[in-house]
């Protein structure tokens, strides 16, 4: 199968005839098409190089010229179409979201005074990928990847994923945030609110990579440390943190 390996136990959402199987397998059998493309670009940019360099009364050079056009064009192509196919990693079970999303907030936001804890739960309740405590105030993720053609969206206060309602999706995880809110008022003593988040491997978000509806946040993964840091901060001071932190270590259970 495309992808598989021996050595590790396969997932029946990656195999078969899955969407991620077949795509897969479509994106290998096309592989010939693309390197032909690819042929042919490099030789449309390696004609326009001679011309540039002919233009410029560098009629010496112009191999040179064209080799560079092309080799850049050549490099831009396979670039573009590898960036594509990776950006569907999580999608296709080739890769962890968590892990991918975890590294990213403890590298940008450890320094800054935030505590991030991975698969937590509520005991016999829903769970979470990650759990971050720090001066702007609480924060649960979770990550989610899509098929590479779903848009994600918003109308009328409303998400959508593709031409489906996204309620299914935000109401589970606004309802734990909720929870774990509760849950660590009430050990601590300290009010809080936990802002809830997914970080989204594959789909289609806007520009901006941001999609807020129904009391969720769903943006790139690389953006989840950003708009944590952007947060009004001292809403919590180091005695707070370390408080949660703690009682979030030993009442949230591991998962």
């Amino acid at each position: 199968m495309p992808g598989g390996s021996i050595y590790v136990q396969q997932n029946e959402k990656y195999t078969g005839s899955s969407p991620q199987w077949w795509y897969e397998k479509f994106w290998r059998e096309d592989a010939p098409n693309r390197r032909k493309h690819r042929y042919v670009k490099a030789g449309v940019g390696f004609v326009i190089g001679v011309a540039i360099a002919l233009r410029f009364d560098l009629t010496g050079a112009s191999p040179l010229f064209g080799l560079l056009l092309g080799g850049i064009v050549a490099g831009a192509d396979w670039g573009f179409y590898w960036y594509s196919f990776h950006r569907t990693a999580v999608w296709r079970g080739a890769r962890r979201g968590e892990v991918i999303t975890g590294r990213t907030l403890r590298r940008s936001l450890n320094r800054l005074g935030y505590h991030v804890l991975d698969g937590r739960a509520i005991r016999g309740q829903a769970s979470i990928d990650h759990l971050v405590i720090g001066p702007g105030g609480l924060w649960i993720i979770d990550n989610e990847s899509w098929s590479p053609d779903i848009e994600i969206a918003c109308y009328a206060g409303r998400l959508f994923f593709g031409e489906k309602y996204g309620s299914k999706v935000a109401k589970p995880l606004v309802e734990t945030a909720e929870a774990f809110a509760e849950l660590l008022t009430r050990e601590t003593g300290v009010p809080v609110t936990i802002r809830p988040m997914i970080a989204v491997h594959c789909g289609i978000l806007p520009k901006n990579g941001v999609v807020m509806g129904e009391g969720l946040t769903l943006l790139k993964p690389r953006l989840t440390a950003r708009l944590i840091k952007a947060a009004d901060v001292d809403v919590l001071d180091a005695a707070q943190i370390e408080l949660l932190s703690r009682t979030a270590a030993r009442e949230l259970q591991r998962v």
